[in-house]
Order: structure tokens, then C-alpha cells, then sequence
């Protein structure tokens, strides 16, 4: 059991660190369920409960964007138009993932899909955002219906593994003109609802069984995650104000590498 729970402990860093950073937290996962994984069942399980962790970072950290401080608000402009921006982007992930999910799991769900992914979105986040940018929208209500819709469907990418759900929208908006500190804010916002009902829709699938045992690793990586992807997000969120993606596009491509190589080896 304590084995089990050490190996929790190891993944829900792994996911903490990668959610929300452009580089993979599928490809990462893969990578490390090499040597750290369950069975089959309940791994799909585990990966997806310990998003929840890292969904709710998210809420607490942004909490007065996305919760006005008072309830009485809730139906004010502001606070609508916010909502209805992260809804309309969210459509096209509900479309493309009932109409596509089931052939991406089974025929695109392998290191070589992984890895061409990892290093195709490198090279992007390297050329879009090499230069010093400032875009043209800062902020969610400026940002217009259309916009929203076409970061919607960027993040659509994110469904080939590998591609980063964080990195597809980042591109996205960064390609729509927006601002680099708010196409990180937008890909946390469009990240609630877009993983909220991917959690749903595979838990209302999981055949695995709950019992103590489970429960206990389920726990430890929820909360381990929700530590961890706290503090990632304090980090980009500073990060972004003096620098730009171009580090991560680099990392991306070195992982592809090791991706590549391992393949080769197989």
C-alpha cells in the first residue's frame, strides 16, 4: 500500500507540474506510467480524478475573476458576458469530443502520435512567440464572440495526444491577437468547464470499483496535484510578465527527442 500511495505522490506532481504548462501532460503521463502506472482501469481513473485537483487550483487561484465577491453581482454585465466568452469557447470541445473521442482514443493514443505532436508544437510556440508581443485584447471582455469561438476551436487540437490542451489555446489566442498574459488566463478559464466535463464523462465510464484502498490513492493524488499545479500557476502567471513561451516550445522539442529515441529502441 505504501508503495502505492508513493507512486500517487510521483504522478500527481508529474500532472500538477504539466496542466497547465504548453508541454504535455498526457505525453508526460505516458512517459512516466512506463515505470509508475496501475492497472489499466484504474490508471484511466486516477488520471482523470487527479485533473480534478488541478481544476480546482485553478477555481481558488482565479476565484475573484471568475466568482464576483458578491453573490448580488452575479447577474451583472461584467460578470455574464466573462461567462458566456469561456461557454462559447467550450462548444466546440463539446462537438468535437462526442463526435471524435472514441477513434482519437483508439487509433491516435501512442508515443509516435506523441511525439510528432510534442515537436510540431514546439516549433509553433517558438516562431508565434519568438518576438516581443503586446496584442490587441487584454482582457476576456474585450475580447470578441468570434475569438472566442476560434480559441474553442484550437483547443479542439489539444485532442490528439501530445498536443497540450494549454498550448492548442495559448496558440490560439496568441495567433487571434491576444495578449500573452491573457492567453494564459484564458486557457486556465477554458480549462474548468472543458475538464470538468471530460472528468464527468470518463468517470460515468470507469468500470473500476471504489474501495478504502482506492480511495486513499485517489486522495493523496488529488492532493498532490492541487499543491502543485497551485504553485504552477503562481509561476506562470509571474513568468509570462518578463518572458515568453519560446522556453517551453524548446522543451517540447528535447522531449520529442527523448520520445523518438525511445521509440527507435523499442
Amino acid at each position: 500500500m505504501l508503495w502505492e500511495l508513493i507512486k500517487a505522490i510521483i504522478l500527481g506532481i508529474v500532472e500538477g507540474l504539466t496542466e497547465f504548462l504548453p508541454v504535455s501532460s498526457t505525453g508526460h503521463l505516458i512517459l512516466v506510467n512506463q515505470w509508475l502506472s496501475y492497472s489499466d482501469e484504474f490508471t484511466v481513473l486516477f488520471d482523470v480524478f487527479i485533473q480534478l485537483g488541478a481544476i480546482l487550483a485553478v477555481i481558488i487561484y482565479f476565484r475573484n475573476e471568475i466568482f464576483p465577491p458578491n453573490p448580488a453581482h452575479m447577474i451583472k454585465k461584467e460578470f455574464l458576458l466573462f461567462w458566456s466568452k469561456i461557454l462559447t469557447a467550450f462548444v466546440p470541445a463539446v462537438i468535437c469530443g462526442l463526435l471524435f473521442a472514441s477513434f482519437i482514443e483508439e487509433r491516435l493514443f501512442n508515443v509516435l502520435t506523441v511525439s510528432i505532436s510534442l515537436f510540431a508544437g514546439g516549433v509553433l510556440l517558438i516562431l508565434l512567440d519568438r518576438k516581443e508581443r503586446t496584442g490587441k485584447v487584454f482582457s476576456v471582455q474585450e475580447m470578441s464572440y468570434q475569438t472566442a469561438l476560434y480559441i474553442g476551436l484550437f483547443q479542439c487540437l489539444a485532442m490528439v495526444p501530445g498536443t497540450s490542451r494549454s498550448a492548442a489555446t495559448i496558440i490560439g489566442a496568441l495567433v487571434l491577437g491576444c495578449s500573452r498574459k491573457l492567453a494564459a488566463e484564458f486557457s486556465f478559464y477554458l480549462a474548468i468547464p472543458t475538464i470538468l466535463a471530460a472528468s464527468v464523462y470518463s468517470l460515468a465510464k470507469s468500470q473500476a470499483h471504489f474501495n478504502l484502498n482506492n480511495f486513499l490513492i485517489l486522495a493523496t493524488g488529488f492532493i498532490v496535484t492541487f499543491f502543485v499545479a497551485m504553485a504552477v500557476i503562481k509561476f506562470l502567471m509571474s513568468f509570462i510578465k518578463k518572458h515568453s513561451f519560446v522556453a517551453f516550445g524548446y522543451y517540447r522539442i528535447a522531449l520529442a527527442i527523448i520520445f523518438f529515441v525511445w521509440l527507435y529502441h523499442q
